[in-house]
């Protein structure tokens, strides 16, 4: 079952260009994008203290 969902997304990830990413974001808002932006800010810095510790 992980195998399925990890190729289910490997594939959503390929198919989508980024373009595409940025222009769904600005149609819902500026404000869904930015809060977007500092979701995926947020969790890379956890990320990195999360590996560092």
């Amino acid at each position: 079952m992980r195998k399925l969902n990890i190729s289910l997304l490997l594939v959503a990830i390929a198919t989508m260009s980024g373009c595409q990413v940025i222009g769904g974001i600005f149609k819902a808002g500026m404000a869904v994008g930015i809060i977007a932006v500092l979701i995926v800010v947020f969790l890379i810095i956890w990320l990195v203290s999360a590996f560092r510790k």
